[in-house]
């Protein structure tokens, strides 16, 4: 299998960029958490769920400044480390800060209703479902490296920094669809997330295994490469899906039952 380098990052600029906005990300919701500790001091803001966003946000700088994001540019095991941290990582520690929570907690009256509303809306509640997100993020995985996507989007900055945006923003999803605290209406049972969580753990798993016995990938790189980025996918996949299992069951709260009513007496 022959190796073709991929174009290299824009320099100063592909390193500013990210850092910017992981700050303003940062800062933004530490603005946001102080506002929530002084509208309600009562209720103070969890500094779990900070450490938790706070963290998030380290570990997508980890994976887009050097020295990971430079080796990404020019070994597929560097590009698979990237792609668990983005979209498996990065997602379940800024889904576990409860950014949205915090944004309502925060919000004007009006404001927070029309967030609300939107949250309930059909749309939403479809994106937001665990079979869909499972779709976009595990569903993704076969149509990237098994098709000439993965090269193309490594040959054009534009299509790279989109492929990272899906991980991101599909990896969030599903971390919010299975085990996020933030409001999910319409969000299934337990059972039935755990079943897409599995679905996801053997989709992972066999296309690291087919990657790594060399079928139908369309990877241009050495093959020790393309079989230790599978051996990262399959094992930094199964520790990130362990993590979310156990995300899961520390936010998982059973439905409180009332009291049953007093049967009714029979009609004479």
């Amino acid at each position: 299998m022959s190796h073709l380098p991929h174009q290299q990052g824009g320099g100063v600029a592909e390193v500013l960029l990210p850092v910017l906005a992981l700050l303003v990300c940062a800062g933004g919701y530490l603005l946001l958490a102080r506002a929530a500790r002084r509208r309600n001091p009562a209720r103070p803001w969890h500094r779990r769920r900070t450490v938790a966003f706070c963290g998030g946000v380290a570990l997508l700088a980890a994976a887009l400044l050097p020295p990971v994001a430079p080796f990404a540019h020019h070994d597929f095991r560097g590009h698979m480390a990237q792609h668990m941290l983005i979209g498996m990582y990065a997602p379940l520690a800024l889904v576990l800060g409860a950014p949205v929570t915090l944004l309502l907690r925060t919000l004007p009256a009006v404001r927070a209703r029309r967030l609300t509303g939107l949250l309930h809306s059909r749309p939403a509640r479809l994106l937001a479902h665990p079979a869909v997100a499972l779709a976009l993020s595990a569903g993704s995985l076969p149509v990237l490296y098994f098709t000439p996507l993965y090269e193309s989007a490594m040959d054009r900055p534009a299509a790279h920094w989109l492929l990272h945006a899906h991980f991101l923003l599909s990896g969030c999803l599903f971390a919010h669809s299975v085990a996020g605290p933030d409001p999910a209406p319409g969000r299934p049972g337990v059972p039935a997330r755990l079943v897409c969580l599995g679905c996801a753990i053997a989709v992972h798993a066999v296309t690291a295994q087919l990657m790594y016995g060399q079928f139908w990938v369309d990877i241009r790189a050495p093959v020790t490469e393309v079989r230790g980025g599978a051996e990262i996918m399959y094992y930094g996949g199964d520790i990130a899906e362990l993590l979310l299992a156990a995300a899961l069951v520390a936010t998982w709260r059973p439905v409180r039952r009332g009291p049953a009513a007093p049967a009714a007496l029979p009609a004479r």
